[in-house]
């Protein structure tokens, strides 16, 4: 992979942009899919039957570029317009029996979007929020013990916004696997930058994620997984008729998943957005951009310790974190810093941990070395 040859793929890359863990760049393959999707279904027109058939065959390729991703059938995967769409499946659509508990890592520490809706439950299940350290990891012993038979749903992040720390989702899955107790997972941090993805060795039963992010594709994407078995375990949170139906007269039924979780129209020109820049990602190799984004990460972490007063946040070992590099300066405001990168053509990121605030880089594979060097130099010249 040579980074410069990427540059020309993505429309806005001459700025310095390390902000890829809110929303990445798009790559021109991308808009161009857009434009000529556009183009065609308005000369078709819009509501006749060619372009119904047209935006049908789309969806259906989306589906199937991204279970490949993420290794699921394509039936699993319902189209969303973002990460909190899927979440909000599984928060609002969950049933809980009386008494029941779920169970959620460092409350206010979590993604406001991997929070609020599981604290919306609190009005009909308890909430038992795990301990954390600095890096955003649990004790699994405490996890263990936290789990009684009033448990209907563990809700983890897969790697976190702040930190990048990935937590060790897998054994999480096995824990609760023997449990039978379902199990959400937010991966909106790891799809499309972790590397090689196999959702199957995950054990979890729903996962969601954007579009936005790491997968390099539009706004108002979105990807949710329900596996095979799970449907059941959810009340979809709409209805139309795109996800129900009726019979009998006048009985209501939901359509088997996707369809069921997919009330309403989707983001059409979005899908096909996206589907192009999935397949952008995979023709480079998931694992390919991981060693790649990993290899700046440590080169950002190196330049920047070596600056006096800046503190690292994070996991230090690669196999640990995501590319996410968050930092402070002493003397220097977060925000102040963001903004003064910004006047210089760099993009950066005020985020926070629990109460402290920092600054966030998140280099993906169209970054540079010199991209990185020249954010070290800014840095050291506060």
């Amino acid at each position: 992979m040579n980074p410069r040859s990427l540059i020309d793929d993505f429309a806005g890359a001459e700025k310095i942009y390390l902000n890829n863990a809110s929303v990445s760049l798009l790559p021109t393959v991308s808009i161009k899919a857009m434009t000529d999707f556009l183009v065609t279904y308005n000369r078709a027109g819009p509501d006749s039957m060619y372009a119904d058939s047209y935006v049908a065959g789309n969806l259906r390729s989306t589906r199937k570029v991204i279970s490949e991703m993420i290794g699921c059938r394509p039936e699993e995967i319902a189209l969303t317009q973002s990460t909190t769409d899927g979440i909000n499946m599984v928060a609002s659509g969950i049933k809980l029996p009386p008494h029941s508990n779920i169970i959620l890592r460092g409350a206010a520490h979590e993604h406001h979007a991997n929070y609020y809706p599981w604290l919306n439950l609190s009005k009909r299940a308890g909430i038992k929020s795990l301990e954390i350290d600095d890096n955003g990891f649990f004790d699994m012993r405490q996890l263990k013990s936290a789990i009684d038979s009033n448990t209907r749903l563990v809700a983890l992040s897969h790697a976190l916004y702040n930190t990048g720390a990935i937590l060790p989702i897998q054994e999480v899955g096995e824990i609760l696997g023997k449990e039978n107790i379902p199990f959400f997972v937010d991966a909106a941090q790891t799809v499309g930058c972790a590397g090689s993805f196999d959702v199957g060795a995950l054990g979890c039963n729903f996962m969601s994620f954007n579009g936005s992010k790491w997968l390099c594709g539009p706004m108002g994407t979105g990807l949710f997984y329900c596996r095979r078995d799970s449907g059941s375990l959810l009340e979809p949170t709409q209805i139309g008729y795109e996800s129900a139906m009726i019979y009998d007269g006048d009985q209501l039924a939901f359509k088997d998943a996707p369809d069921r979780f997919q009330a309403g129209f989707r983001n059409y020109v979005g899908m096909v957005g996206l589907e192009a820049s999935a397949r952008y990602l995979l023709e480079h190799g998931l694992q390919n951009i991981r060693r790649r984004i990993i290899v700046l990460a440590d080169q950002l972490r190196d330049g920047l310790a070596e600056i006096p007063g800046v503190t690292l946040y994070g996991p230090a070992e690669q196999e640990r974190r995501t590319s996410i590099v968050s930092f402070t300066v002493a003397g220097h405001s977060p925000k102040q810093i963001v903004e003064r990168m910004e006047m210089r053509g760099i993009v950066l990121a005020e985020r926070e941990s629990l109460d402290k605030k920092m600054v966030r880089a998140s280099p993906h594979l169209f970054n540079t070395e010199d991209d990185i060097q020249a954010v070290i130099r800014a840095i050291r010249d506060l």
